[in-house]
């Protein structure tokens, strides 16, 4: 039997443990009571822009072959640039830091965390009255992958673990070797600029700190597990810290325009999702007593413009 499936297994496993942990944790179980009926109506709203990520994410799975070839041929060859920028950074990181423990830690958070990462923000946000957050994460993972696809395209360069052997160790596949049956499914060697594990775990950072009055006890959790997927993708071997700062870049411009994007005023149009849940009174009683937060949907904060 091919190593992906157990691997693949292994995370479903975990992660539906983890949202089902956090679910009640963080968002509660009035709302998760509530998800059944909202999430038919959210997802009528957002068919839109759920079609265009599907589309986004159809394409960089079928056509990544494509693209690749493309990319060898004319991509942009960055690594000796990034390498006489930042130099031995990431060998230092290593030799520094390394031990069992935090590889078993950083392993398991590259795989494993940054996986909950990226769903359990679904859960939460879909559990909201209204639509619009559930949106504006759609179109930001939209656009993190859309760009990051074009870039892939447009530059061809090699992550320190291929530049430097001898001195970088690619510490993912020490830890569990099957690993690289799930990552080879996703991922190429090239594909290191910008680091999409960094931009879309940012990006789920942001939204944690923007939607803060709704899930006050999701911020801290989320910026920890972000934080540590970033520092884990350096400590692998497998980005390099301009790939860090380039995917910051992207997740903080992408979060910018999903808000740009799905305007506030938008709510006075979703009354969809409200009248699913019983209107007004549901609405009304999250705000007064929510299960984590106790704001309306309109007191999220957002980016100045």
């Amino acid at each position: 039997m091919t190593p992906l499936i157990p691997v693949v297994t292994n995370v479903l496993l975990w992660v539906t443990a983890m949202c089902l942990v956090a679910g009640v944790v963080i968002v509660g179980p009035r709302r998760l009571y509530a998800l059944g009926e909202r999430l038919l109506p959210h997802l009528r709203e957002s068919r839109r822009e759920v079609a265009a990520l599907l589309v986004v994410l159809a394409v960089s799975g079928v056509g990544r072959p494509a693209l690749q070839s493309v990319s060898e041929v004319f991509g942009l060859r960055l690594t000796g640039s990034i390498y006489a920028l930042e130099g031995g950074f990431v060998a230092w990181l290593q030799s520094t830091f390394q031990s069992p423990e935090l590889t078993v830690y950083f392993s398991s958070v590259y795989v494993f965390g940054y996986a909950f990462l990226l769903v359990f923000p679904f859960v939460a946000y879909a559990a909201l009255p209204r639509a619009t957050t559930l949106k504006r994460l759609v179109v930001a993972y939209t656009l993190n992958y859309a760009i990051g696809l074009a870039v892939y395209t447009v530059v061809l360069a090699y992550g320190p673990r291929n530049v430097m052997p001898d001195a970088v160790t690619s510490l993912l596949y020490t830890f569990n070797p099957h690993f690289q049956a799930l990552t080879g499914e996703v991922n190429v060697e090239t594909n290191v600029f910008p680091s999409l594990h960094t931009s879309l775990s940012v990006t789920v950072a942001a939204f944690a700190f923007l939607t803060r009055e709704k899930y006050p006890r999701w911020v801290p959790v989320a910026w920890w597990i972000a934080v540590s997927v970033v520092v884990s993708t350096m400590y692998l071997g497998i980005h390099w810290l301009t790939d860090v700062f380039a995917g910051t870049a992207l997740a903080l411009g992408c979060v910018y325009l999903s808000y740009w994007y799905v305007e506030p005023t938008n709510d006075e149009g979703e009354s969809a999702a409200p009248e699913a849940t019983g209107g007004s009174d549901a609405e009304a009683r999250e705000g007064v007593g929510g299960d984590a937060g106790g704001f309306d949907e309109e007191t999220t904060a957002r980016p100045p413009k």
